[in-house]
Formats: structure tokens, sequence, C-alpha cells
């Protein structure tokens, strides 16, 4: 409350300006009838309201400047302009009806809220109502039929993001414009996000180093929240999940609430989940999860601006499968001793159990952060602060259960500071610097992939953007620097566990990892242009060169790592990668047929990727600790070039506009060029983890006026092709060639509302996998979890999961309208 008091008192002192009150109306452009439930949103304001009955909307303690409005309303297309409150108290606002919703607005990756289509730089926006009409089990599956994105799986609630064949710390991952930071470098370590808490996603398909610098070399994911509540209003929501495979069951509750610009919410979550299934395989054991979530959010919107905070926990129990099976008869297997001489085979009864298994990981992430942004005159200062820490035990010792293996408690503290000049003459410009301070830690462990180490961001950048009539130029630069250090860590055997920890006293101990102390740095930039050849039809071209410093387990790493089953090693010689993209893109939106088609080539220099080491003799080299062995990986640097793009076609042919035909189609080549005295040969001169060619297509029927007590209902068929994966790192059988399939989907919904037309509750229904194809994606890490991996079945690995259905209800509960 101190905190709020003093920014108040600030910027009471800074900005004495006028109090603005906003009203309007939202009308049919054709017919001049009210139109109720738009949303008028201001994003750089990070407030809004809806239109009642009448179609009549207010704002209160509006700042007098110019900004944003974003309108919305399902059936009608989007309406974007910019006003100046200091000059508007009055807006009316008229609506088309379209059975296409264009005119997105992102605030991802640009000084200030802008429309899609006039940012040159390649992006895509998800809303809430794409969320709720397809179902998932993370935050990050959500994403996979997005153009050019997709997951890299270690079973169903392990996710992390790819974007045009990148991933790992390429990706930065925002949850509302902060950075999340979760050990993003391990196989199997997810994003530790409710996926309740996520009301619309915004992705940027490039180089957004510019903005937020290392580990944004190929993109951002921007994971946002729902709006603050509507003035005077307290509103909520109970949400519900279930889904048949692995007998998953979610819930949701969350109350929000705006008195006189005093802003607050809660939310609270939970899932659960045991073994998901698939034909080849039965149940796959020890991949169940359960996970539980807390949020708070509380602050002001004010003339002067606005300033939030928000907290969240994420606890989350996840399995850790190995795929370990009985020779014979393929069931699966469990380790029950250290040494591991004897595994019996899992039982039914535990494989359809929810308990969590004694071999799984456990990850708290806590978060506190601020968003805040000060008017000042014509200009805007904005500040982000953020606080986090992850604590993340693996538990490998099933006879000790209560002692972890892998102990690591990471701390973050990030800044991120904005100064957006005044506009002149068509001209916007930011600068601002931005990073933060880490510290790592293994003090409980008792096995070790990466050291202790601290490590410490800062980088200065500049971004304008300038408007001439159908031309938008944007460019920007930025340097960055990181100073990473890790002292020498020493290991011996602990008296009361009987495993070798971490020790101060070097005698007689074991050295695990040398002193390292390096600072890295690195220029990025971007420049690019949209013009607009009408309003329907726009072309972008963008060139931007990324940066990205080393990982930790690139660096240092040395170990097993227990949830991905092999030893770890990383090289303290590496280099940053740089890299440089060019995008280009034709873009075509009307009422009835919007389409799109991408393009990209992107050349890293220094790009670091994990290969299997093999021994003298030719087979896997085999690193052996408490009896157990385990293949050795080892991290390469080299030169890559990747290639490809997307195309998109969504038509709504007329006069049947309630039907809607969505396709698209992704694609990437990358290749190896070689560096550092490798030879490239047909077995390495592919890059692994790349996705195959694929598409998305989808039918669906829309009807969103009522009928009876239905409302908004719609169906969908949908079908996606993954072609073969032939092009992969087959050097020391790092990867295997994987077949392609297809997979279909279908699902329905609709409101149930009462004679008013006020929705009760919402229900959708959804089938995956309808036809239950046995298939393994190249893209799951599953696929290479097998003690036998040859066998008399011909197959090898865990196969992804296998028919689904999922069932969701939607409960508003609103309390109060003032």
């Amino acid at each position: 409350m101190k905190y709020f008091i003093y920014v108040m008192l600030v910027c009471s002192a800074c900005t004495l300006r006028a109090q603005v009150k906003l009203t309007g109306t939202v009308k049919n452009k054709l017919t001049g009838e009210a139109l109720p439930g738009a949303t008028i949103y201001f994003p750089d304001l990070k407030n809004g309201t809806s239109s009642g009955s009448d179609g009549h909307f207010q704002l209160s303690n509006m700042p007098a400047m110019k900004t944003l409005v974003q309108v919305r309303l399902l059936g009608y297309q989007t309406v974007v302009k910019t006003i100046d409150l200091s000059q508007t108290t009055q807006l009316l606002i008229e609506m088309e009806e379209s059975a296409v919703e264009s005119n997105e607005v992102i605030v991802t990756g640009v000084s200030k809220a802008t429309e899609i289509k006039r940012n040159p730089v390649p992006m895509t926006s998800i809303d809430l109502k794409y969320l709720n009409e397809n179902t998932a089990t993370n935050a990050i599956d959500a994403l996979v039929k997005v153009p050019g994105v997709n997951a890299l799986n270690t079973g169903p609630n392990v996710s992390k993001p790819y974007i045009r064949g990148l991933g790992y710390n390429r990706i930065l991952t925002l949850f509302d414009g902060v950075r999340q930071e979760g050990q993003q470098w391990g196989d199997e370590h997810g994003i530790e996000i409710d996926q309740f808490l996520v009301d619309r996603i915004e992705v940027i398909k490039g180089p957004a180093s510019l903005i937020y610098g290392s580990d944004a070399l190929a993109g951002v994911i921007n994971l946002l929240p729902a709006h603050t509540a509507p003035e005077g209003h307290i509103e909520g929501q109970a949400q519900a999940n279930y889904q048949t495979n692995n007998g998953l069951y979610a819930a949701s509750a969350a109350y929000a609430g705006n008195d006189n610009g005093f802003v607050w919410g809660l939310r609270a979550s939970g899932k659960a989940a045991t073994n998901y299934r698939n034909k080849y395989d039965g149940r796959v054991y020890n991949t169940g999860f359960n996970e539980r979530d807390v949020n708070a959010y509380l602050g002001f919107n004010r003339k002067w601006g606005y300033s939030h905070v928000n907290f969240s926990m994420y606890d989350n129990m996840q399995e850790i499968p190995d795929g370990s099976r009985d020779s014979s008869s393929r069931l699966f297997t469990k380790q029950i001793t250290e040494a591991d001489t004897f595994r019996p085979i899992v039982s039914a009864s535990e494989l359809k159990s929810y308990d969590i298994n004694a071999i799984h990981q456990r990850v708290q992430h806590y978060r506190l952060f601020s968003n805040s942004s000060f008017i000042l005159g014509k200009s805007k200062l904005a500040l982000n602060l953020g606080y986090q820490q992850s604590i993340r035990r693996e538990y490998a010792h099933p006879q000790v259960p209560d002692v972890a293996g892998l102990f690591l408690n990471l701390k973050t503290g990030s800044y991120d500071l904005k100064y957006y000049l005044p506009e002149k003459n068509g001209w916007e410009g930011t600068v601002g610097f931005n990073g933060m301070y880490q510290v790592n830690s293994t003090d409980k462990a008792t096995e070790f992939v990466i050291p202790d180490y601290t490590l410490l961001d800062f980088a200065p950048f500049v971004y304008v953007r300038k408007n001439l009539g159908k031309w938008d130029i944007a460019a920007g630069a930025r340097y960055d620097t990181r100073s990473f250090k890790n002292e020498a860590m020493y290991l011996g055997t602990n008296a009361i566990t009987g495993f070798d920890m971490k020790v101060t006293d070097t005698t007689g101990a074991t050295r695990a990892f040398d002193r390292y102390s390096h600072v890295f740095s690195g220029f990025s930039g971007s420049i690019g242009l949209t013009y607009n050849i009408s309003d329907r039809l726009l072309v972008k071209v963008n060139v931007a060169r990324g940066y990205r410093a080393p990982n930790i387990s690139e660096i240092s790493a040395k170990g097993v790592h227990p949830g991905t089953g092999f030893e770890q090693l990383g090289d303290a010689n590496f280099k940053p990668e740089f890299s440089l993209q060019e995008d280009a893109g034709i873009f075509f939106d009307s009422k009835h047929v919007s389409l799109s088609l991408e393009a990209f080539h992107n050349t890293i220099d220094n790009y670091i990727f994990n290969q299997k080491l093999q021994s003298l003799q030719g087979g896997d080299s085999i690193y052996i600790q408490n009896g157990i062995h385990y293949p050795v990986f080892k991290f390469r640097q080299t030169k890559a070039q990747l290639f490809g793009g997307e195309a998109r076609i969504d038509l709504h042919p007329h006069p049947i506009d309630w039907l809607h035909f969505e396709n698209s189609v992704s694609l990437v080549y990358a290749t190896n060029l070689g560096g550092n005295g490798a030879v490239i040969n047909d077995s390495n001169k592919y890059l692994p983890f790349i996705p195959p060619l694929h598409t998305n297509s989808e039918l669906r029927a829309e009807f969103s006026k009522k009928r009876a007590c239905f409302a908004n209902i719609y169906v969908k068929v949908g079908l996606q092709y993954y072609a073969a994966q032939d092009r992969a790192l087959l050097a020391d059988h790092t990867e295997t060639k994987t077949p392609g399939y297809t997979l279909l989907d279908a699902g329905m919904g609709t409101d149930i509302v009462n004679k008013n037309g006020r929705t009760l509750f919402t229900l959708g229904i959804f089938g995956t996998n309808l036809a239950d194809v046995a298939y393994q994606s190249n893209m799951s890490r599953l696929k290479y979890f097998d003690n036998y991996p040859v066998n008399g079945t011909g197959r090898s690995g865990i196969y992804n999961m296998g028919r689904n259905f999922s069932f969701k209800l939607s409960i508003p509960l609103n309390l109060k309208k003032s």
C-alpha cells in the first residue's frame, strides 16, 4: 500500500491533469440499432468497459492524452481508432457486420498498442474465443494449431514452445509482459503458468531481441491475462474441464472488480490426471500430474496512468516417465531400489491411480511483479518490476522418496523501464533499458547437472516508428551485456542422506564443476516496413538481427538429469549465437475471405544443438551412475540455416456467412552448414527437433442468434496432417526418422441463456484423435524412451495420446453492476 501511495503522490505532483469522462454509443453502421455487449478497451491504459443494453458506455478517470481504442463484438468487424481524450468526451462507434474479425491489436514488441496489420514484424494473436473452442492440457499446447508454432512435449503436461523450428532459450515466454524464468534450458521443464489465467496470446515469429534481449532470438510468446473489470462491476467465473483419456479433471474460479478505478482480481485453479493411454502402449506409466495455482492482483487506474501489482503461485507435481519395460511382455516396469537390479511390472491398478509416484518432479514457482504507466504531459513512462523464485525438485531415489535428486532454486529479479517520447510529425519513439539479476543454488541436491551461478543482464535500446500514409516504418537497435559467473563446486558424502552433496570443506572432496566467469555481449536490431496497398491488402518486409548468450546448461552441464534419462555435457568455450532473419508477407482481408502468405530465411552463427556421443567401439557412449546406464549427450556449435513459411486461407462464403472453412500450412527446412572443424555428411546435415510440413483444416458452423435457450452455437470438425520427417539428425543415433500421420478432431458448444438473453452457463464438447491413430510426433521426447528399442514388435519408444474427449463448463458469476 505504501508503494501505491508513493506512486500517487509522485504522479499528482508531476502530472496535474484534468480528469476526462468519456461517454459513447455503439451502433450497427447499416441499421443504426444499438449494439449491447461490445467490448471497448484501451490497451495502453489497461482500462475498458462494455456497452449496455442501449449501446451506451461510460469511462471515468481517463487521462487527457492521445491513445488507441479497440471495439470488438462477435459477428462484427473490429473497430480500431486513435482518439485524443483531451479533445474527445463523446464517441460514436459504428460497426459493420462481418464474418471475418480482423484488425487485431497487439502490445508485444512494440512501443505502444498497434494493429497487427501496421506492424512489419511477423506476428499473430490468439483470442479467448479460440482458447475456449479448443482443448489443451496446458497453456503452450493451446498454440499447436497456430501456423509456424509447435510444442516439444514430454507427456501431456510438459510442453515447450517452438517457433519456426527454434525453441528452448531462443523463445522468451512472457506473462503480461514480464519474462518468465524457470530453468527453460531443461528438456522436461515446461512453462509454470496456470492455463486458466490466459485470456489471449500474442506471438512474435522472429527475432525480438530488440525489445527483450537475449532469449528472444527466435521469438516471443506473451501470455496475457483478462482485462480488468469494467468500472462499477464485480465479475466472476467458474470453469471445469474433464478429459476421458487420462481422466484429467480441472477446475478454476475467479472474481475481479473495479471500484472507481481501484481494480482487483483473484483466481484459484487445480487439475490432476492419471497416466494417459494409446492403443499400442496402453496406459503410459508415470505420466500423471497434480497441479495447484493461485493468482491475485490489485491496482489503480487513474488520470495519471495506472499501477498494478500481481502475485501468483504455481505448484505442480509431475511424474517422470523413463520408458522402462519388461523385455518379453513389453509391459511397463518401475524402479524400486537405488541399486535398480530388478524392476517389477507395474500393476493395472497403479496405471489407473491418481497418486503421484516416488519418481517425480515437483515445481513450485512464485511470481510477484508490478506494471506501472505514468502520463507525463504528452509522453509516458512505463516501469515493470518482477521477482520470481522457481524451486524445482526431481525425486529419483525410490527408497528415500523425500530426498531430491535434482534440486534447483532459481531467484530472478527483472526490470524494464521505457520512456515514450511525445509524438511529433508522425514519429513515435521509445528509449529504455531492461535486464535481470539471477541467482541459482543447488544446496539440497544429491544429483548435479549444473553448478550454482549468478547472472546479470543489462541492455539499453531505442525503437522508432513512422506512419507515412500507406507506409509504416519501424526500426530499432539494442546492445546487450550479460555477466555470467559460477564458482568451483565440490561434493562429499553427506552423513545424514548417504548421498554426495555440496560441501564447503574441500578436503577429500570431489570437484564436480570448475570455476567459470565470462561476459557475453552483442548488438541486435531490426528494420521493417508495411505497405497498405488498400484497406484490405497489404505487404510486409522485415530484417532483424538477433542475439543470444549461451545458457547455463550449454556452458557448464556435467551430470545426469533425472528427467531426461541421459548424461549431459556442456562446453565452456561456446560463443553467443547471432541470427539474421529476413521476413516477407502478403495479407488480404475482406468480409468473406482472409488469407496470408509468409516466408522467412534465417541464418544463425554459433548455433548450439545437442548430439548423442558414440563410444570408441562404435556403440552409444555410456555413463554409469548408481548401477544405471545412461547414454551421453554433448552440446555442439555450428552454423545453421532455417527457411520456410506459412500460408493461411479462411473462407466465409456469401450468403452462408455462418459457415467457416479455415486452412493453413506450415513448413520449416533446417540444415547444418558446418563450422568449428565439423565435417558435414548425410547423417549430420540436418538439425534436431525440426517440425515436419503440417497442415490444419477446420470446417465450422456458427449461429450467434438465440434459438430457444441456446445462443452462440458452434459445431466444427478438423483435420491435421503431419508429413513424414525424414530430415532428422541421424548422426550417432541422436534422432530417428518419423512416419507421417493424420489426426481428426471435432467439437461443439453453446451458451445456455435465460429469456432475457443473459448467459447462465456455457458448454463445450470436444474430441481429439477421433480415429485413435497410434502415432509418434517427432516433437515428442517420449519417442526415444525405451530400454529395449530393438524388439519383436517393430516399434520403439512411447506413442502419443490416443482418442480423447473433453467436456468444458463455464458459469458466469457476476455480482454487481452500479
